[in-house]
């Protein structure tokens, strides 16, 4: 390329010298220096300032050699200095100009190749915000809509032609969560802003948005416009206003529930000493006037006195177990490590001074360490295991087994399971109600509450209590505890 440029100025000086020549031969005097001065033009505007220097020196040794006296020699006359300087300053003047031309034209297609790639890459841009779903729209620091993409035309129903031109605030009715000022701060301040706005869509629709805003500045860091875009979030507004509104009225049917149950408490709790007195003195004195007057009445009298003892000795045992139960909700639990294996084995110490006569198998498994209220959980442990040895004993040997199912970090679950009569599934909702029975008390006696009791101590420890079984096969009783509940 340098060889080739070179090669033009050498070629162009050589033409230039060749026309002046013959044209002086045609006796045209002083065409020699206006066609050198045009090769070095013609070299400085298509070459470069070397090959410009290289067309100024062959065109002035050209002038001196073949133009002026003594031809054909170089030496140069004094007094022809100063028609050497002037053509040597107009040489370089036009290399001068056609320098400054080139890097003015080099800027200049510099300057549009980065516009067209700019250009380019705004388009692409465009493009791509067009794909997006999400309302993206621009404007300019008086507020005027400058680019309104696609997902904003489908979502506010105005297109583009509609859009640009129009201020948001106007054509989108926008509600501001605030005062436009502090917003306007705000994002002057950190070049953010995000918040929730409600805007009209073109057929009147309310909607709410979450809107981001994003402030472009210049490189001397003044605002120029504002990108903002938004999502939808109505549906899930109202969802959340749905739940909060849900939320208050079960918080309003929880307090008031909570009240009735201790309003239950409170008055089962006090019918419950109410009944004891007067129990106390119908027991007493039945029991008197059974010892004092039983050789004065017949059978039939006593037998309807010993219904009277009977009935009386059931009822206390139903106003025990009912203040024992309402106790299980008000007294105040003390959690502390301990071992289901020895509150097992002092549960069934305790139900065993009753059954010393009775062939039972018992079956326990290991059983871990766990967190919970001890007193709480050796009376679960004491129905539980009443029950079975209650429901088995109508088997010539019983069978009881006491055992862990399921161990987790956080949870445990433990069973007992009896080889007893057994129940139906189709009534076990009715298990751990209050009075619930689904054996005759002839049969069984009971009071109907220690399942109950089970069932409310478990839930204070964070568990379930459920149970299997078949009429005549046995039962099992399963019950969870959670530590997490009993840490807390």
């Amino acid at each position: 390329m340098h060889i080739q440029r070179y090669g033009l100025a050498v070629l162009s000086v050589g033409v230039a010298l060749a026309a002046a020549l013959l044209l002086q031969h045609y006796n045209f005097q002083d065409a020699a220096v206006p066609l050198l001065l045009l090769a070095v033009a013609i070299t400085s505007w298509y070459g470069a300032p070397g090959p410009a220097v290289l067309a100024s020196i062959l065109s002035l040794m050209s002038v001196a050699y073949f133009f002026v006296p003594p031809l054909y020699t170089l030496y140069i006359e004094p007094a022809e200095y100063p028609y050497f300087v002037i053509f040597a300053s107009f040489a370089a003047l036009i290399t001068w100009f056609a320098t400054i031309r080139r890097r003015v034209e080099a800027d200049l297609r510099q300057a549009r190749d980065k516009l067209q790639i700019e250009v380019a890459q705004r388009t692409q841009q465009a493009s791509l915000l067009d794909l997006t779903h999400d309302t993206i729209f621009v404007r300019d620091l008086n507020g005027v809509i400058t680019y309104w993409n696609r997902g904003a035309q489908e979502f506010y129903g105005w297109t583009q032609q509609e859009a640009i031109g129009k201020r948001p605030a106007e054509l989108l009715h926008t509600v501001f969560p605030k005062p436009f000022e502090e917003i306007w701060q705000e994002l002057l301040q950190t070049d953010r802003w995000e918040g929730e706005l409600r805007h009209s869509k073109a057929d009147g629709a309310q909607v709410i948005v979450a809107s981001r805003w994003s402030l472009q500045r210049d490189p001397e860091r003044r605002p120029v416009a504002i990108l903002e875009t938004g999502n939808d979030i109505t549906a899930r507004k109202s969802w959340e206003e749905e739940m909060q509104a849900l939320n208050q009225q079960l918080a309003k049917r929880s307090a008031a529930l909570e009240a009735s149950n201790k309003e239950l408490e409170a008055f089962a709790y006090s019918i419950s000493h109410d009944l004891r007195a007067p129990l106390r003195h119908t027991a007493g004195f039945a029991e008197l006037l059974s010892k004092s007057a039983a050789s004065s009445l017949n059978e039939k009298s006593q037998r309807y006195l010993t219904m009277i003892l009977e009935a009386a000795k059931r009822m206390g045992s139903l106003i025990d177990d009912l203040l024992a139960f309402s106790r299980i909700s008000r007294a105040e639990a003390h959690y502390s490590n301990l071992s289901l294996q020895q509150l097992v084995q002092e549960a069934m110490a305790e139900v065993g001074q009753d059954v010393k006569e009775r062939k039972i198998v018992w079956k326990i498994d290991p059983l871990p360490e766990w967190y919970g209220d001890r007193s709480m959980l050796r009376l679960a442990l004491v129905n539980l295991i009443s029950n079975a040895v209650k429901f088995s004993r109508t088997r010539p040997q019983a069978k009881i087994e006491i055992g862990c199912s399921e161990h987790k970090h956080d949870q445990v679950v433990l069973f007992v399971r009896d080889n007893g009569v057994g129940f139906d599934m189709r009534y076990s909702n009715k298990l751990f109600g209050v009075f619930q029975r689904l054996h005759p008390q002839e049969a069984f006696e009971g009071t109907g509450i220690g399942l109950a009791t089970v069932q409310r101590i478990v839930h204070r420890h964070g568990g379930r209590v459920w149970a299997e079984g078949t009429v005549g096969g046995g039962a099992t009783f399963y019950f969870s505890l959670s530590k997490i509940t009993g840490a807390n």
